[in-house]
């Protein structure tokens, strides 16, 4: 991939984040690794929506969290995707959102189940991060989330977010939805009581036919193409 095509696929993702209502304002963002260059990434600028990311206002950083290209301003969680860049090699992009029910989960320190499609994505272990509500204004913090990440998809950043990466970015979007919805699942189960669970082998089968990567690519696409129908229509 060029890198023309991954800024192009930075401003997709940034798309369908907010087409699912997953921004929270300015706040929030998403990176993805340089091509060939695994020291450097893009990502989204401070002060701008997910849906407002451009070639031009972009951020260049490499893995101290500094800027080195761009002209828009940084974010100061920048050491969430730093630090997580640096302890996963296999890791290619990182979205940091802050998900209402994603959010309103975390709160309660339980264990995401197996109860549901999306959350069967997650069920090799969903961790949390419990260090602080703050953000991630340092590398010590940014180093908290990746040791509390270690080599799962996703962690619960308690009372504030979630961190989710992948190997592409169109598989951190793709998780970043699924998370909110297994959330928003359990929640609603929890309210009535969840029952028995599938056993660990129909678990295990479901996992792994829902996180083939050419499952997160194709409904990256259709949502890029749904979006720019919407957007024709408007």
């Amino acid at each position: 991939m060029t890198a023309h095509q991954t800024q192009q696929r930075l401003i997709e993702a940034g798309l369908i984040i907010d087409h699912y209502g997953l921004g929270d304002l300015t706040r929030g963002h998403v990176s993805i690794r340089v091509p060939g260059d695994p020291d450097h990434f893009y990502m989204k600028p401070h002060s701008f929506g997910f849906d407002e990311i451009t070639p031009e206002n972009m951020v260049l950083c490499n893995l101290d969290g500094e800027k080195v290209g761009g002209t828009g301003r940084k974010h100061s969680e920048v050491y969430i995707h730093s630090e997580i860049y640096k302890s996963r090699p296999d890791v290619n992009s990182v979205i940091h959102a802050h998900p209402t029910y994603a959010v309103a989960f975390s709160a309660t320190g339980k264990n995401l189940q197996p109860i549901s499609q999306p959350s069967v994505a997650f069920a090799d272990v969903l961790p949390y991060f419990d260090e602080a509500i703050d953000l991630i204004r340092t590398p010590e913090l940014g180093l908290g989330v990746a040791n509390s990440l270690g080599q799962c998809k996703a962690v619960l950043m308690r009372n504030h977010g979630v961190s989710v990466v992948g190997s592409t970015v169109e598989e951190a979007t793709i998780l970043l939805i699924m998370l909110e919805n297994a959330c928003q699942i359990q929640l609603a189960a929890m309210s009535a009581g969840v029952g028995e669970t599938f056993d660990a082998v129909q678990i295990k089968k479901l996992h792994h036919d829902i996180t083939r990567p050419e499952q997160y690519t194709i409904n990256f696409d259709y949502l890029v193409r749904k979006i720019k129908r919407l957007q024709h229509i408007n």
